[in-house]
């Protein structure tokens, strides 16, 4: 919890407000039992209606000033926990953005989703409860002992009895919920999992008649969670039931103790009715104070788990290994520089290498092989490079290590002739487009979608882009054209009209590298193959990399690479790997028979 208390310090003011004023309050509660002792002992014996409503008065002005200062304190205090939780969101929102696809696969999806959520809103919970409390309610319980000892020493031995007794149950019963709460959260990481799985693969489920199988697995996931959530309120129950015994033990010796201390003439009838109204604010505080230790119990958890999110190295490299730092420092270039004189180079060689895997090795994190073993080969600036492979062959792994998505695990990729891992991820992947196999789409009109690309891209650049991915016709036909909206993920759009929008956003941003993760699946032939066609006459021609499982969209690259289980079984054109790799001619062979082509 320490770490994120960070995220508190633009409310200093407001956290040290808000218990101040709640100790306010508290103050002026203490008074009250001794100005209805007075009223019991002066006013009430002696039959003095004006000292009694003089009292009364003074009650109820107190009462008004302790509900003014309450209503303070709320305010600073839910300011500081939702401002609080504002900024911890933001920052952890932040974070998850920077993880490495390889941290997002080791976490999981729905572990962060509930930590964003569900478990800040514990934590703001928990600081709202602490600053209105923390103060508070300890202050109560000494003050109300101090002032029962102020009333009458021997009856007030009792509270000096009771309230070490509470202490020990409240924090025994809270020390052991702590762990039981970590269960609680981790269960409903298992339950959002099981959730988005199902509303993600929904159609699938119902393809196959499913749904029961999975509602089964669901309940099963969901009694696991009830169960141990069970378990923990019934701990948690305790609390209240064992405090107001203590408390009402407590009490039926204060009044047998008060009631011979009356008959023997050492206090008045007032005093004892002011001790048992300590009595009873102590049991009333004691309850707060331990659903406070409940609520900070909760919030110390969530806490933890997202402290451990916050923990997890972004992983992207977002700054370059010692060893590269060093060498980097010794050059009189830094990176900036660097890449500056790799476009100088560029500019006075246009046939220069423009990506070049140096024997790369890559393994998923946790798994035991290697994906992707050896991967050695040039790619010339403006060349079209086809990847064709069987599934699980490494396509789409092998294209995401070029803008860093993945890290190599052994050798290196050079883009422009400088290590991928020696440039700013965001200097990177300003020179790449790409599109993956699953079509993305926001919220929006079409030109938002497009803008995403580019946002400073020109009508004349975007209309480019659009013509070049055989997205024009349909986006002219829509009502709205450009400012035709557009559902979350793309829902009323079809699979071909959603690659197409993908294929046009990344061109917009005119990348010196463009990478189609097998996203033309859902085109025919005839549109595949007047994008390919597009691409070429690309003024700014650029270096394309085409991950496809059919031989057609691949067939006129300059280069075609062929992948089987993680390694290169062939490199060269359509007409050399028909004639020398068997792998590239079975796949041609099988889709040749099945297409009838």
């Amino acid at each position: 919890m320490k770490s994120l208390l960070k995220y508190l310090k633009d409310y200093k003011k407001e956290s040290i407000l808000a218990p101040l004023f709640k100790m306010l309050e508290a103050s002026f509660e203490l008074i009250v039992p001794l100005v209805v002792a007075k009223v019991i002992n002066v006013g009430i014996k002696e039959n003095d209606k004006g000292f009694i409503i003089s009292m009364c008065m003074v009650m109820i002005l107190l009462g008004v000033v302790g509900l003014v200062c309450s209503i303070t304190a709320q305010y600073f205090a839910a300011k500081a926990a939702t401002g609080f939780a504002g900024r911890l969101r933001y920052e952890m929102f932040g974070h998850i953005q920077r993880l490495s696809y390889s941290k997002l696969d080791t976490v999981g999806t729905s572990t962060l989703i509930t930590r964003m959520t569900s478990d800040v809103n514990q934590v703001q919970s928990g600081v709202n409860m602490f600053l209105r409390l923390f103060l508070r309610s300890p202050f109560i319980v000494i003050g109300a002992v101090v002032m029962a000892f102020y009333v009458d020493a021997d009856a007030a031995m009792i509270f000096a009895v009771a309230i070490p007794v509470l202490a020990v149950v409240v924090f025994s019963i809270v020390f052991a919920n702590i762990p039981l709460y970590k269960k609680v959260q981790n269960g409903l990481d298992k339950v959002t999992l099981a959730t988005r799985e199902n509303l993600n693969g929904i159609r699938v489920i119902r393809a196959f008649h499913k749904e029961a199988d999975e509602i089964e697995n669901f309940a099963v996931k969901n009694k696991e969670l009830t169960k141990i959530q069970l378990f923990a309120g019934r701990i948690s129950a305790l609390l209240n039931p064992i405090t107001y015994v203590i408390i009402n033990i407590a009490l039926v010796a204060l009044l047998y103790k008060g009631a011979g201390r009356v008959e023997s003439g050492a206090i008045l009838q007032g005093d004892v009715i002011a001790l048992v109204n300590y009595m009873s604010q102590i049991l009333v505080e004691l309850v707060k104070l331990a659903n406070l230790i409940v609520t900070l119990t909760k919030a110390l958890a969530c806490a933890s788990r997202i402290e451990a999110t916050m923990e997890i190295p972004e992983g992207m490299g977002e700054e370059a290994d010692d060893s590269r730092k060093k060498k980097a420092a010794e050059n009189p270039a830094d990176i900036i520089g660097k890449e500056s004189m790799e476009v100088r180079s560029r500019q006075k060689n246009a046939n220069d290498d423009c990506v070049i895997f140096d024997q790369v090795g890559f393994t998923y994190e946790g798994a035991g092989a290697e994906v992707l073993t050896d991967m050695d080969f040039k790619v010339k600036r403006g060349e079209t490079i086809g990847i064709i492979g069987g599934t699980g062959s490494g396509k789409s792994t092998l294209v995401q290590l070029i803008p860093r998505f993945y890290d190599v695990t052994r050798g290196r990729i050079l883009v422009d002739g400088m290590d991928v891992r020696d440039y700013e991820p965001h200097a990177l992947r300003q020179k790449i487009g790409m599109v993956p196999q699953k079509a993305a789409l926001f919220k929006g009109t079409i030109r938002d979608n497009l803008l995403f690309g580019n946002k400073d891209a020109s009508e004349e650049e975007i209309m480019e882009a659009i013509t070049v991915a055989q997205a024009k016709e349909f986006i002219e036909q829509k009502e709205g054209g450009l400012e035709a909206k557009v559902e979350q993920g793309g829902r009323n759009l079809s699979g071909g009209q959603k690659q197409r929008l993908t294929i046009a956003r990344a061109l917009v941003r005119q990348p010196e590298i463009l990478i189609l993760d097998d996203s033309c699946s859902a085109l025919d032939y005839a549109t595949d193959a007047a994008l390919r066609a597009g691409i070429r006459e690309l003024s700014y021609k650029p270096t394309v990399f085409i991950v496809s499982q059919r031989t057609a969209s691949i067939q006129y690259a300059d280069k075609i690479i062929v992948l089987d289980d993680g390694e290169i079984t062939g490199i060269g054109t359509h007409e050399e790997l028909m004639e020398s790799c068997q792998v590239y001619q079975e796949i041609y062979d099988s889709q040749y028979k099945k297409e009838g082509q």
